[in-house]
């Protein structure tokens, strides 16, 4: 289990914060691997232009903390960019990039920062896809190029950071925003259950 909090700023043509939208979750995996997500309070927005979408919290569920589990190895192409050492932390660099997108799916489209010693990824960076245009400029449904940033607890990496500052190219004119995810309170989920004689 663990909290998330998530914040999104919009900024108007002049670069003044124009709208804002927060909220808090509480996240919990049950053994079976169901996601069960509870709100903290009731969402707070302010958001003028922006609005947030199915997708985007798709987005911010599956993409921005993307587990890059074995069955989803095969819906992707990886290629090795390079090395690069990343907090003292000897890493290769992969371009991760969806094989195909069909009807009705989210994907990443970037790099990863990957452990040398046990392919584990520490970084992520790029942006979920594919970006949804429409014939009504008010249904277009765009996507911030964003950064994943994890931490070791125990012996897995687990997020703790995404962070994005982007111009989104809205057929209604560009729209920067700025979104934060901050993941809190790792620990693991147990339930207590109490048998009283009758």
């Amino acid at each position: 289990t663990y909290k998330q909090w998530l914040t999104v700023e919009e900024f108007d043509h002049r670069g003044a914060k124009a709208g804002l939208y927060q909220e808090r979750r509480e996240v919990i995996f049950l053994p079976n691997n169901d996601r069960v997500e509870q709100l903290t309070g009731q969402p707070n927005s302010t958001l003028k232009r922006l609005r947030m979408t199915e997708e985007d919290f798709h987005d911010m569920r599956e993409i921005q903390p993307l587990l890059f589990t074995k069955d989803r190895l095969s819906l992707y192409e990886t290629k090795v960019k390079g090395e690069e050492t990343i907090d003292g932390i000897d890493c290769w660099v992969l371009q991760v990039r969806p094989k195909q997108i069909l009807q009705g799916m989210r994907m990443f489209d970037g790099m990863f920062w990957v452990d040398k010693r046990d392919d584990s990824i520490i970084r992520s960076e790029g942006r979920a896809v594919p970006q949804m245009r429409s014939s009504n400029p008010a249904k277009d449904n765009l996507f911030p190029y964003f950064t994943t940033v994890r931490e070791k607890f125990g012996e897995f990496w687990f997020p703790v950071l995404t962070f994005a500052d982007d111009t989104l190219d809205f057929s209604s004119g560009p729209l920067r925003i700025k979104f934060t995810i901050r993941y809190r309170d790792y620990k693991r989920f147990t339930t207590e259950s109490t048998i009283v004689p009758q």
